[in-house]
């Protein structure tokens, strides 16, 4: 398969990218020098102040054999309060303290009449490309994938994406929307996913129904490894949605990831977590009332959240550039291993 394939029956947005959904922005920080092959991405789920007008929230780990911060507090509150942080796994420290210095800008008395701010940073391990005990991401990488957030999203071997690896070919950033009709009325509702895809095996490598991966293995000796990777999916949406709701909706997200041909491996960290910008919830506010959508109607969201995932992850591998990084060590991008089998 050499032609990119669309994922499903519902229609992409305008931009086939998880800033379809009003208001989300997304920006990277990438560091290709040698054998430091890393970055940052920042997603914005809005573009105001988050300590002080949160967002539903909920995340659904797949399989937890992750290192991430701030999904604790999420998952009891269900509240999204500073933008997503993705990087590698030894950066975790260092963008959760970037998170909280962002926030301290914007927010002089979070600490001291205001609460304190639970960061939200997430990853995967990128050491087979990475030198990892190099711990090249700085604060400044934060900052700079912030000031660059966009509507426009580069894919690939980029930001957070550029050392991650994916079936044993590049892996990377990816993103795609499905619009879900829902109701008799016939409201349409966007979703939109983005991915740090750095997981799976070759021979099980499933493209849009297709075993591609069993095909390109063949040639190949055995490879009996067990899966170490690991994923993060992001899904936004306009749908007026709780926490509950939305962990329901990140939930979903597992089945575009099966499509694709994993498993949850024992070594692999699979985390989703979904919010709505539908509705800002004030920190302050004695009472926060929301509108939502009936969990009845929910079906066709739940199906814009599994294509979309998978679309997503597909758009990550096409999108992925080779990348040569530490010790010599190389992961060839999908589109040049399909050349050379052809």
């Amino acid at each position: 398969m050499s032609t990119l394939p669309h994922i499903g029956r519902l229609a992409a947005g305008p931009r086939n990218s998880i800033t379809d959904v009003a208001g989300v922005t997304v920006g990277h920080c990438t560091l290709d020098d040698g054998p430091v092959q890393t970055g940052v991405t920042v997603i914005a789920p809005h573009g105001g102040n988050l300590f002080t007008h949160r967002l539903p929230a909920a995340a659904a780990v797949i399989n937890g054999f992750g290192k991430s911060a701030g999904l604790v507090q999420l998952e009891e509150l269900g509240l999204l309060e500073t933008p997503i942080a993705l990087s590698n796994t030894f950066a975790v420290g260092t963008l959760l303290n970037a998170q909280i210095a962002h926030t301290l800008r914007a927010n002089p008395q979070c600490g001291r009449s205001l609460p304190t701010v639970n960061p939200l940073v997430l990853e995967c391990n990128d050491g087979y490309l990475n030198d990892l005990q190099a711990m090249a991401v700085q604060p400044a990488h934060f900052d700079a994938a912030l000031q660059a957030v966009s509507s426009e999203v580069a894919q690939g071997s980029v930001g957070a994406g550029r050392g991650m690896s994916s079936f044993g070919l590049k892996g990377g950033i990816g993103t795609a929307s499905r619009v879900a009709v829902v109701g008799a009325a016939g409201q349409g509702y966007t979703v939109g996913a983005l991915v740090l895809s750095n997981f799976g095996r070759l021979p099980e490598l499933i493209l849009a129904g297709d075993p591609l991966g069993a095909r390109l293995a063949a040639a190949e000796p055995p490879d009996a490894a067990p899966e170490k990777g690991s994923i993060i999916i992001l899904l936004a949406t306009d749908a007026p949605l709780d926490a509950r709701q939305l962990k329901r909706l990140a939930v979903r997200a597992g089945a575009g990831l099966a499509r694709t041909g994993s498993a949850y491996g024992h070594g692999s960290g699979d985390i989703a977590l979904a919010f709505s910008t539908a509705q800002q919830i004030e920190a302050e506010a004695e009472c926060a009332q929301m509108a939502l959508l009936a969990d009845h109607l929910l079906d066709p969201l739940f199906h814009a959240a599994a294509d979309s995932v998978e679309q997503a992850i597909v758009h990550a591998l096409f999108a992925a550039e080779t990348v040569y990084g530490r010790d010599g060590h190389v992961r060839v991008s999908l589109r040049e291993r399909l050349a050379a089998s052809n």
